[in-house]
């Protein structure tokens, strides 16, 4: 177990490792920020804060000199970055579950090949293969690029083959993946933690509700099709998180569907879906991923009241944050952004044991 007074390294700068932070914080470690970008609202709350690039080795080697172990806060982390840092420091979770999860068809054979039931797709290499997946895949269905993709971004809809064209453009003509749509009657979440001695703990599953592609409620309880559906769900993500050794938290999305539950895609990381776990769980995510990379003891997962309604402040959704606070029963976290745009996140705000005004 990392004793108190150690330093946790997280890779990444965003508001997922703000709030690691605060929780690593709370069970008496230090944080040392490492990330490419000048402004971190992680590193506000840090102890020390790196600013460099993924491939500067010599910084990367520094960094992890004051460091007792690592972990990252996104998937999008280069594997190089990852890989370099596990031969000067334990970096938990590895590697292994952030290149399956960067690579949409790598992640959906993989996911397969464990008894996993991901949406019909076909690979799309270039535009002569989107013609070839559209007859095997058939319209409705969505291309999206194989990495870097998130928050609805490098996605585009197809209503009929006719649309061809314009969605390859639309991705800006990267290797992709065409997706069949799937009919389904609610999204959830199975998150879970793992500890270093194979542990594994389940939240409740909450039900997301997605805007242009960006996540903006996500509830407790469940309705019944997802109770009914979330056992194999649980199933499958921890044979994942075995096949991996997988360490911290880990998060698979879901869709219920009359066949059962359809995989959609996987985050080795904290996640925005449970956010809610903060005040809503007997122990949040981001104590539990502390917990979980230090070696400490795994806390309840339990939820504390229902019901549960965690709402994302996205974009100008931000300016409610004054009426939010006077809601006696609203729990507000502003992340500390100061450019306000559309679809970015910049807060969220959680009701427990009530409904929001």
């Amino acid at each position: 177990m990392l004793p108190p007074g150690s330093t946790i390294g997280i890779l990444g700068g965003g508001q997922l490792g703000r709030m690691l932070a605060v929780a690593a914080a709370q069970l008496g470690y230090r944080v040392h920020i490492y990330a490419p970008d000048r402004e971190s609202v992680a590193a506000d709350v840090a102890a020390q804060h790196t600013q460099a690039a993924w491939d500067d080795e010599p910084r990367l080697a520094a960094f992890a000199a004051h460091c007792d172990v690592v972990t990252y806060e996104f998937e999008n982390v280069p594997v190089e970055t990852v890989r370099f840092l596990s031969g000067h420091v334990a970096v938990r979770p590895g590697g292994a579950g952030l290149e399956i999860a960067q690579d949409r068809l790598t992640e959906k054979n993989f996911v397969a090949g464990l008894g996993g039931r991901p949406a019909p797709f076909a690979p799309v290499p270039d535009r002569a293969a989107l013609d070839a997946a559209l007859e095997q895949i058939g319209a409705p269905a969505i291309l999206k690029t194989v990495r870097m993709g998130y928050d609805g971004k490098g996605q585009a809809r197809l209503a009929t083959a006719a649309d061809a064209d314009a969605a390859w453009d639309g991705i800006d003509r990267h290797a992709a993946v065409l997706e069949g749509f799937v009919t389904f009657d609610h999204e959830f979440s199975v998150l879970l933690v793992r500890g270093i001695d194979g542990e594994v703990r389940f939240w409740d599953s909450p039900v997301n509700v997605h805007e242009g592609g960006i996540l903006a409620t996500s509830t407790l309880p469940p309705p019944r099709i997802v109770l009914d559906q979330q056992d194999e769900a649980r199933a499958l993500m921890a044979r994942i998180a075995e096949e991996l050794d997988y360490v911290g938290v880990l998060t698979g999305e879901f869709f219920t569907t009359t066949d059962g539950p359809v995989f959609n895609e996987m985050a080795p990381r904290v996640h925005n879906s449970g956010h809610w776990t903060i005040e809503g769980a007997v122990t949040s995510q981001f104590e539990n991923h502390i917990r979980a990379v230090a070696g400490l003891p795994l806390g309840s997962t339990d939820t504390a009241a229902l019901p549960v309604t965690m709402h994302n402040l996205i974009g100008g959704g931000i300016e409610t944050v004054p009426d939010l606070l006077a809601d006696p029963a609203c729990h507000v976290h502003h992340y500390g952004k100061a450019e306000v745009r559309d679809g970015r996140k910049l807060g969220h705000a959680t009701w427990v044991g009530t409904e929001p005004a």
